[in-house]
């Protein structure tokens, strides 16, 4: 009998020694009991989760590739920072007939946990699968910008496993770029539409999910779907936002705009929170002509701390706040509004002082 160690797993020879202790030791064994102390570790072994991925896979003929032991930590950590869940292999798709047929392997296998990944920004363990599948869909790529009717429509094909950044970059050499943003762009575009995607244009345009055309999704059942308001809708719809109970997406179409010129950024301290809310919920109900493009607030220490308190609202390293601007009643937090107006390089410049004289606060 040919026994080894599978992919990934270093349990083989302790499972021995398990083996070991009920028998006795290996040199006082006859060979029938040695034989049956192999034959009950293989047995062990043959219904272990590990060795369950291991048979799912090992047959499967991809594009792309599989790990059983390089990976499987790494894929482990996330941003969260809580749970380090190893999977027992990462699958590295080439494309979407590869995350195809992962899913479908699995959902003719019994207890196999699958999970997407994106670029490891989940904050409590949701692209962790413990003893499972990670598909790292860091490395299913594509972005397809199309221009049609001279213009009148834009959008972007772009695969799940770009990220925002990318799509920007791409974007913007046409002169575009998609509404609706997450503060923070590392972010994988897959990710963020089985959330939300949520950020300081979403007051405006809605968030990230509410700005795309078109899905290509692989179900649970391994079929590859193409999905739309009016193709499959119910599959679309629960798939935006879904957290990946619905399917995995491996595409999507984001509509775009036509990219500004220019943008003026600012920031406004309150001491009152309800000047600070009255001023954003003006700006959030005026019509775009009268408001800014991008509106956040936040909630800060009142102090000079860099990190939580008002040493981090300027945007450079060479200017400060003017601690004497801060009105000796003010309690032990401030607010802070943060908006953005884009334009171009002929708007009037009258109009847009303005819009930016509509708000309150100070440190403009």
């Amino acid at each position: 009998m040919n026994v080894e160690a599978f992919p990934g797993d270093a349990h083989c020879e302790i499972e021995l020694f398990g083996c070991l202790n009920q028998w006795g030791t290996w040199q006082d064994a006859t060979k029938g009991q040695k034989r049956g102390m192999l034959e009950e570790m293989v047995a062990t072994r043959s219904s272990s989760p590990t060795q369950t991925v291991y048979t799912c896979l090992s047959a499967l003929e991809l594009e792309g590739a599989i790990s059983f032991d390089k990976y499987v930590q790494s894929a482990a950590e996330d941003f969260g920072n809580v749970y380090h869940h190893v999977p027992a292999a990462v699958v590295f798709p080439a494309s979407v007939q590869d995350v195809a047929k992962v899913i479908r392997a699995a959902a003719q296998t019994s207890n196999v946990v699958v999970a997407a990944r994106g670029n490891g920004h989940s904050i409590n363990g949701q692209a962790q699968a413990l003893k499972g599948v990670v598909i790292d869909m860091s490395t299913l790529k594509g972005i397809d910008v199309h221009v049609e009717g001279k213009g009148k429509r834009c959008y972007a094909d772009v695969s799940g496993g770009e990220l925002w950044l990318d799509l920007l970059q791409a974007t913007l050499r046409m002169g575009l770029a998609p509404r609706s943003w997450t503060d923070y762009l590392y972010l994988s575009i897959g990710g963020t539409l089985q959330n939300a995607g949520v950020g300081g244009q979403t007051f405006r345009y809605g968030p990230q999910i509410s700005n795309v055309e078109q899905l290509e999704v692989v179900t649970g059942k391994g079929d590859v779907v193409t999905c739309s308001p009016t193709s499959n809708s119910d599959l679309f719809h629960a798939s935006l936002g879904g957290l990946g109970q619905f399917g995995i997406i491996t595409k999507a179409r984001i509509t775009l705009d036509p990219a500004p010129q220019k943008v003026k950024w600012i920031r406004a301290l309150y001491a009152d929170f309800e000047a600070f809310t009255q001023d954003q919920e003006h700006l959030i109900s005026a019509s775009k002509d009268e408001s800014f493009d991008y509106l956040e607030g936040f909630v800060l220490v009142n102090s000079n701390d860099p990190v939580n308190g008002w040493g981090q609202v300027p945007f450079t390293a060479d200017s400060s706040v003017d601690p004497n601007l801060i009105p000796p009643t003010a309690g032990p937090v401030l607010y802070c509004l943060e908006v953005a107006k884009t334009y171009n390089a002929d708007q009037d410049a009258y109009t847009l002082q303005q819009v930016l004289d509509s708000i309150g606060g100070w440190y403009k």
